[in-house]
């Protein structure tokens, strides 16, 4: 059985704000999903291939090719830049109020 602490310390784990009110909707659905885990563990899956995707598609990537574009507009586009130091940009923190 899942308790509350549980829920709670694994939205900790996740970084998640979880409000008191949802969380025996969480163990509920928690305990839900982690039941159909079980109830597949019980298949037998002897001789079943694995596989990475449903439906057999594959990766598709292209060559990562530099292109250059004039130096009037890199000049300008770095000049409009409003934070930086030299050719480097300053750019707002992804993780912004982080905590550990």
């Amino acid at each position: 059985m899942i308790t509350n602490e549980d829920i709670l310390h694994l939205a900790k784990l996740a970084r998640l704000q979880v409000a008191e009110a949802d969380v025996l909707g969480y163990q509920t659905d928690l305990e839900a999903i982690l039941g159909y885990v079980n109830k597949l563990k019980e298949l037998d899956t002897e001789g079943v291939p694995e596989m990475a995707h449903a439906d057999g598609s594959t990766n598709v990537s292209r060559e990562d090719v530099a292109v250059v574009c004039p130096v009037d507009e890199r000049t300008a586009m770095i000049g409009a830049f409003p934070v930086r130091s030299g050719d480097l940009l300053e750019v707002q923190a992804v993780f912004a109020n982080r905590t550990e």
